[in-house]
């Protein structure tokens, strides 16, 4: 009977011991992102356990992208999801953050929304805009198509909205127009008697997204950054292998149905590892460059940046 004891206890201290040492694999990581369609790999990749699988133990936070930057300066996240032109303002401004993988273009997802009366983007002057603050995609969005129709922020008037707001006070009846983004652009599409949209991503194709690490942490954990970016390549195996599963777990970390997810993931490009190669290769240097121009119009950043090299990081997608 004793040896019976002395064995069980000898085994349930191995098991402890081996639990125990899993868990001290699992590298734990803050991620600070929002409901943007685009980023709803990494809610997959969590709910779905791809993570744990590799590794991970990761903590999605929800933080507006406003404050995206103060929470990484803060430490109180090692990794952020957000636009490309964002990671520009915020090595400019003096937090930096290095990119590791992309995870999605905008195709339509991201769009100008007007009241029907108003023909064409350089109709806007005067007008009013419902758009998030500055340092955010629907603010930089506005700023680059208004510039590409020779007008700046400074000729229209802003109303700072966040995304979801300013389409739901758009389509009952207030402000001329709106900058927001999928799943909430589909609230103006459902109601054609109050606007139309006017621009997306399809006509100006600014909006795209990175995951980035702050350098030290980078440094620190070269594995867990691996780990991170083989996740979200392997989130985009399982949507396409088991979509029907997939858009329901992602759906329901913004109140849709699967089916509703679904369509508003159309209007964007989930990238892949070959895309994301590409991407690495110019494509990402060059749109930097373009951004911080539109950035340092727009008054975001006081100056170019020195150097847009520190910026990404390629090991972790080859």
């Amino acid at each position: 009977m004793r040896k019976s004891l002395v064995k069980s206890a000898a085994l349930m201290a191995s098991a402890l011991l081996v639990a125990g040492a899993v868990q001290a694999q699992e590298t734990k990581i803050a991620l600070g992102m929002s409901g943007w369609t685009g980023f709803a790999p990494l809610t997959l990749a969590d709910k779905a356990g791809i993570f744990k699988k590799n590794g991970l133990d990761v903590e999605i936070k929800m933080i507006p992208q406003k404050d995206r930057h103060l929470a990484l300066a803060a430490q109180a996240i090692q990794c952020a999801a957000t636009t490309v032109e964002t990671h520009v303002a915020w090595n400019t401004n003096g937090v930096p953050i290095v990119q590791i993988f992309q995870m999605d273009k905008s195709y339509g997802a991201d769009g100008l929304a007007v009241r029907n009366d108003i023909k064409n983007i350089a109709e806007l002057k005067g007008k009013t805009v419902g758009v998030d603050a500055p340092g955010t995609a629907p603010y930089f969005g506005l700023a680059w198509m208004l510039s590409k129709n020779g007008l700046t922020m400074k000729d229209v008037k802003t109303v700072t909205l966040s995304p979801q707001a300013s389409a739901q006070a758009f389509v009952t009846g207030q402000n001329d127009a709106a900058m927001t983004y999928e799943p909430y652009l589909s609230t103006v599409r459902a109601n054609p008697a109050a606007g139309k949209i006017l621009a997306t991503t399809l006509d100006y194709p600014m909006v795209m997204d990175t995951v980035g690490c702050a350098p030290d942490w980078l440094k620190a954990n070269p594995k867990a950054a691996q780990a991170l970016t083989n996740s979200y390549f392997e989130a985009l195996e399982m949507i396409k292998t088991d979509p029907a599963k997939a858009n329901e777990i992602m759906g329901s970390a913004v109140k849709q149905t699967g089916e509703a997810f679904a369509n508003s993931s159309k209007y964007l490009r989930w990238q892949d590892k070959a895309a994301n190669q590409k991407f690495f290769a110019g494509e990402l240097q060059a749109f930097m460059k373009d951004a911080a121009a539109i950035l340092l119009e727009a008054g975001v950043i006081r100056k170019l940046p020195d150097n847009y090299d520190a910026m990404f990081d390629t090991r972790f997608i080859k």
